[in-house]
């Protein structure tokens, strides 16, 4: 019954009436439930009337302290919450002076970084000297990175896994992922003793494996050496860092799984089966953890780490000079910054319940956001920070969460269950007001013997709850009554309201849900009914915005819409092309001229295809004798290839035309045979001419280039004697041998 009652008043600042007889027919029982305002409106009196509140004490309650074994920064520290409705619960945070520091100083050892490790090794002590100003009680440690074992990460040469450095003269210890090196100490010697020891490494891309380190510095609190104080993670490098996803360029496919992985030596023996963490993870992990980072990082890659600063609260970046000389002074810096800045967090929400803060700052400036904020809080200055909690169902049993300072152990925890009894005491068995088919509770009947409705009134007999329940739906995709009504024994009661009528029998009806016209309901000349406008006389339409005349719609000569459209709403609504208000011109529709050249030629000089049957052909077209033609006529060509000259006006109606033709054609002249055979003689006569004109000035040309030649071989010529072999001489001459 109570927690009956409380579910009908979910909304804050709301009651309950628990008066029988309330509800009026059509009414849900959670018209009991409203503003204390509008229920004593409608006569209700006060003790008929519940209005649980909601319960606030403070469980602990310490004052702000500050003590070696114990510093309070946060009051009241533990509260119990029986919340009815959006609570207040105030408390306060005042920032302690020396509140003790653990500080885990995690490097880079890749080889650019050679140069750094020299100034690390004599930190120690200007560390703890810098700090000390702050707090006496203070601790460092100290870590080192570089990247994953694997390609394309560091080269897995066997040479250059025993010494990555570019020559083998150089000394570097072999890649490594994370390595933690010192555990947290106050021992300014020890801590330069180990990282004395220390050699800078080496590997192939620029990214390392610094959100590995940061991520196993965080959760692997016991080996790192972590107390619940303050925690500072120092983390200096002089390039980018890999993240979730980089692993699969080496075979790593298993997600980062935010455990601690360290070995017996401090090294993350599991590098190479998870992937980097991401971002969103490591910010987590952090928070979980306590853990502030400040980054320390050269001026070249400030943007980068400026960005990621931007994702992980209570972060701070500082720019590191290249040999890390202004190391201490950074840390310093930074520490008083994030110290200075006060950041509320919440955590194990249950379901249901939403947190807004207020905070009340030092500067007197008042912040309303998801975390309380505030910056610039001075040591021993106090801050107070007021939260609304809102509980927006009942729970089921008592939850325990916790809001806290990021970056500081001090906490409030809040004991938190929700007031749904209402505690009536107007239980009655039997009723009279139940029809004896029930008791009352909370003025709300409780039926009994499947007895259903306001009353208990309603008996389903042999049907079922469900078809009870089905017979009030529309369709399967409708809503019980529509939404308007409740389901009384597999009826609709409608509800009622006096500014809307809902009736049908789904209640699906309703005189209000009707089209709008200038913002008036059917347009101010009509009533809605069940979604449609039913018009007053003299009006149509959707919305009867449409007077019924068609007065607009003629023309001069009272044509309406020139017959070329309908008359809708008292506008004409065209055919394609034409254009309102009377359909007259059609600036879109191709010219009627040459359509009905033939018929203008039959008209007008009694000619054409149409000349036997004009009258029958042309029966849209109007011959206006007496007429003149306009200004921009139209030019066809008839049949006889004569121009004819003609304007046309377009009539009511469609396709209907007045045409007004020029009386002269403009005919060509016919062709001068004598001249067209003249000229073609002549013309062949003059081509043969010139043809054997140019064939001798083309030979004349070449014989002159030819005896030119001749010359000029000629004067070249040198002659010489020979004789012809063929030739034989006339003489013959014979020795006779016995002549001596």
């Amino acid at each position: 019954g109570g927690r009956r009652c409380y579910s009908r008043c979910r909304l804050p600042f709301t009651v309950f009436l628990f008066l029988q007889n309330f509800s009026k027919e059509g009414e849900t029982s959670s018209s009991r439930c409203d503003s204390l305002s509008n229920l004593i409106a409608r006569k209700c009196k006060r003790q008929d009337i519940i209005n649980p509140q909601s319960e606030l004490s403070e469980i602990v309650n310490d004052p702000f302290q500050i003590r070696k074994d114990n510093v309070i920064q946060i009051k009241p520290q533990k509260i119990r919450l029986a919340l009815r409705r959006g609570e207040y619960p105030t408390f306060k945070f005042k920032r302690a002076e020396g509140y003790p520091i653990d500080l885990y100083y995690l490097m880079d050892l890749s080889y650019s970084m050679k140069d750094d490790l020299e100034k690390v090794k004599s930190l120690g002590k200007q560390l703890l000297d810098a700090l000390t100003s702050v707090t006496k009680s203070i601790q460092i440690g100290f870590g080192s990175f570089v990247d994953k074992t694997v390609l394309p990460f560091v080269n897995t040469n066997k040479e250059k896994m025993k010494n990555p450095c570019p020559t083998k003269s150089q000394k570097c210890q072999p890649p490594f992922d994370f390595k933690h090196v010192l555990k947290l100490t106050n021992n300014a010697d020890t801590f330069n003793t180990e990282v004395q020891k220390q050699h800078i490494s080496g590997n192939l891309d620029p990214p390392e494996a610094g959100l590995d380190a940061m991520m196993q510095a965080a959760v692997c609190g016991d080996i790192i050496g972590w107390r619940n104080v303050t925690r500072l993670l120092v983390y200096t490098s002089d390039d980018g860092f890999h993240f979730a996803g980089d692993g699969k360029l080496g075979a790593i496919l298993n997600p980062n799984d935010g455990k601690c992985h360290l070995n017996s030596l401090g090294f993350y023996e599991d590098s190479h089966k998870y992937d980097y963490p991401s971002i969103a993870e490591l910010a987590q992990k952090l928070a979980e953890n306590n853990i502030q980072p400040i980054f320390a990082v050269t001026s070249k890659i400030m943007p980068i780490y400026q960005e990621l600063s931007k994702m992980i609260p209570k972060s701070a970046v500082g720019e590191l000079k290249e040999d890390s000389s202004n190391v201490v002074q950074l840390i310093k810096d930074a520490y008083n910054n994030l110290s200075s800045k006060v950041i509320m967090k919440h955590n194990n929400l249950p379901d249901g319940v939403r947190i807004e803060y207020k905070s009340k700052c030092s500067d007197g400036e008042n912040v309303n956001d998801k975390n309380g904020t505030c910056s610039n809080v001075k040591i021993g200055e106090e801050v107070e920070f007021i939260v609304t909690i809102t509980a927006e169902k009942c729970l089921d049993k008592t939850y325990t969460f916790e809001i806290r300072p990021l970056g500081f152990t001090d906490k409030l925890e809040i004991e938190l269950r929700t007031e749904c009894n209402c505690n009536c005491d107007d239980s009655f068995e039997m009723a009279e007001h139940c029809n004896k088919h029930g008791s009352i509770k909370c003025g709300i009947c409780s039926c009994t013997n499947n007895r259903i409705g306001q009353f208990c009134e309603c008996d389903p007999g042999q049907q079922s709850t469900q078809e009870l329940v089905t017979a009030c739906h529309r369709d399967n995709s409708s809503a019980s009554c529509s939404n308007q009504g409740d389901c009384f024994c597999g009826r609709c009661t409608c509800h009622t309201s006096p500014k809307k009528k809902i009736y049908g029998q789904f209640c699906e009806c309703d005189n209000v849900n009707c089209e709008l016209n200038l913002g008036k309901l059917c347009g101010g000349h009509g009533t809605c009914d069940c979604g449609t406008c039913k018009c007053n006389s003299g009006f149509s339409g959707s919305a009867c915005q449409c007077p019924q005349s068609d007065q607009r719609c003629k023309n001069n000569n009272g044509r309406i819409c020139s017959g070329r459209g309908t008359c809708e709403c008292n506008q004409c609504k065209c055919n394609t092309g034409y254009e309102p208000p009377h359909c007259k011109e059609c600036p879109a529709c191709p010219s009627p001229c040459p359509k009905y050249i033939h018929c203008v030629e039959c008209l007008g000089f009694d000619s054409g295809p149409y000349k036997d049957n004009c009258t029958a052909s042309c029966t849209n077209i109007k011959h206006n004798k007496t007429g003149t033609v306009k200004q921009k006529p139209c030019k066809e060509k008839s049949s006889k290839d004569c121009w004819i000259i003609f304007s046309m006006t377009e009539l009511d109606g469609v396709s209907q035309y007045e045409v007004v033709i020029r009386k002269e054609q403009d005919c060509p002249k016919p062709p001068n045979i004598a001249a067209i055979i003249g000229g073609g003689v002549s013309g062949v006569l003059l081509i043969g001419l010139a043809i054997l004109l140019i064939w001798k000035l083309i030979t004349e040309l070449y014989d002159r280039k030819e005896f030119r030649r001749f010359e000029q071989e000629k004067t070249k010529a040198k002659w010489q004697d020979g004789d012809n072999p063929l030739f034989q001489t006339a003489t013959t001459t014979v020795i006779n041998p016995l002549n001596n």
